[in-house]
């Protein structure tokens, strides 16, 4: 089955063509197009590339295209991406405007530009379906919660693969098909003792989720991306209070507000300096305070979040770290892990240090909780999701 995964940006298109079969998959072949102003062109032209280059002799030999769509207005799931859809896309558009009039956008093309493939949607919030109501509601009045306001949850696909994967390394291959198959079957039980993660996707955006038995028992980020750990340039978590506090002080207007949280928030305004860790850490490293309180307030927060869902659970068999600074950064991993053994966590410095962006386990050999790296893919989660849908 050849599925297409469509990856659009506010200004950008990326795709990964993958041939899947039941036991497995592999990318045949990808592109990527920035400065997007045209998605019909854009899409027309990736499809033309496809023939042109042999990867595939005509358009329609494209079984499905998936979308890693972000959040619908009464709407989550894996589900077939048609005008509901993008109903729902819409109705949202104002909460993730940066992601969903694109979305919006790709799906009608490809329905014109592929008509006979099956296009599939797998909302990033798809994970959290079955989160209990507690872990899910504000306390805000009914008024607010009947207009959809509550916790969703992020990175889903990102921490469905964790939830599979880290069962698989832990000889769990029981909960591993309970998650593998969650979309469709929904919640089943796990006979024998819980399986409990704590799940840290860390980069550019971040998030903590708990995960138990392979479901998801909460997420750190909630109604919107906004929120959680502090991401590259938007603030996380903030009290409400600060919002109409600082617009009345600095003499600013809402949009600018929402603006500052969202563009000159989070690792940049901590820092001062930039946006990206990388730089960051040098800058820390090389005595700049600012850059330093930007690295602990993020472990302090990481830490909080996951000390959360390790008290939610009751317990921990697995600490996972994924992403481009999960995968990566071995200061972050260890910080995080510091003087935490009386919890069962013990880091391997060892290990930690001699692993950049693979798989690998970190934790010494006698941990009780086994800390590990699972480098982040979701394209294939979602070219995954896609193919069991179909199957």
């Amino acid at each position: 089955m050849l599925i297409l995964v469509a990856n659009l940006g506010s200004t950008s298109f990326k795709y990964r063509l993958f041939r899947m079969e039941e036991h497995g998959g592999e990318v045949i072949a990808k592109g990527a197009y920035e400065r997007v102003t045209d998605y019909a062109a854009v899409i027309d032209e990736a499809l033309a590339t496809l023939q042109r280059d042999g990867i595939i002799r005509r358009a329609d030999e494209i079984d499905a295209v998936g979308f890693k769509t972000v959040l619908g207005k009464d709407l989550s799931g894996c589900v077939f991406a048609d005008q509901t859809v993008i109903d729902a896309l819409e109705g949202f558009t104002a909460v993730a405007p940066a992601h969903n009039p694109p979305y919006a956008a790709g799906i009608r093309q490809f329905g014109k530009s592929l008509p006979t493939a099956r296009l599939v949607a797998l909302f990033e919030t798809a994970f959290y379906q079955w989160t209990s109501a507690a872990s899910a509601t504000y306390a805000v009045p009914a008024r607010w919660r009947d207009i959809g306001i509550r916790r969703y949850g992020f990175h889903g696909a990102s921490h469905k693969f964790i939830a599979e994967r880290s069962a698989e390394l832990c000889g769990r291959e029981d909960v591993a098909r309970v998650a593998r198959r969650l979309y469709l079957d929904g919640p089943q039980p796990v006979a024998g003792s819980p399986f409990r993660v704590v799940s840290c996707h860390l980069g550019g955006s971040s998030s903590v989720t708990g995960i138990r038995n392979g479901m998801a028992i909460g997420s750190s980020m909630g109604f919107s991306p906004q929120s959680g750990v502090p991401q590259n340039n938007r603030v996380g978590d903030l009290d409400s209070g600060a919002i109409p506090y600082a617009m009345h002080t600095l003499g600013i207007s809402l949009d600018e507000a929402a603006r500052q949280l969202t563009k000159e928030s989070g690792l940049l305004g901590l820092s001062g300096i930039s946006n990206d860790i990388r730089d960051v850490y040098t800058a820390a490293a090389a005595g700049h305070p600012e850059a330093r309180l930007a690295l602990d307030t993020l472990v302090h927060s990481i830490r909080h979040w996951a000390g959360a869902f390790h008290f939610e659970l009751g317990g921990l068999e697995a600490l996972v770290f994924t992403a481009g600074i999960g995968e990566n950064g071995v200061a972050i991993r260890a910080a995080v892990c510091q003087h935490l053994e009386s919890f069962g966590i013990h880091l391997d410095a060892g290990r930690n240090a001699a692993c950049w962006a693979t798989e690998a386990v970190i934790s010494t050999a006698d941990s009780p909780v086994k800390i590990i790296v699972i480098p982040a893919n979701e394209e294939l989660v979602l070219a995954r999701e896609v193919f069991r849908k179909l199957s």
